[in-house]
């Protein structure tokens, strides 16, 4: 039981952040500037058509996240939250290092050691994914 109330925890905590910031990018909610605001950034740091790839990164985030959290198709889940935070780390956060103090990829990689290790382990017994099997 203590294994399957740990990975609940650690599934709804990072799957509701990840739906947090696609809800930013898409809608503009909690502090989010939309498309049309996360677009223009992105096409500040070379990402183009930046409006279309403020939306696929949002989307990729608001489901990856909505799936991990549920223990839904929980690879899957895994998979986008890894993509995203790959192109994070390529396009914004590598370049600065590790360290989060320096804007570095030091967070980003704990949340792909995260996924990756979840959806390995599996869900656990509080998921969607354990009531299909």
């Amino acid at each position: 039981m203590s294994m399957a109330l740990g990975l609940l925890i650690v599934r709804v905590v990072v799957g509701l952040l990840f739906v947090g910031h696609g809800a930013q990018k898409l809608f503009g909610w909690f502090g989010g500037y939309g498309p049309k605001g996360t677009g223009g950034w992105l096409e500040s740091i070379g990402v183009k058509p930046g409006v279309a790839m403020a939306v696929v990164a949002g989307l990729l985030e608001l489901v990856g996240g909505l799936l991990f959290a549920l223990g839904l198709l929980t690879p899957v889940g895994a998979v986008l939250i890894v993509a995203t935070m790959i192109v994070a780390i390529a396009k914004v956060h590598g370049p600065n290092g590790i360290w989060s103090t320096a804007n570095g990829y030091e967070y980003n990689l704990v949340l792909i050691a995260i996924a990756i290790a979840v959806a390995l382990t599996g869900a656990g017994d509080y998921s969607i994914d354990a009531l299909m099997n």
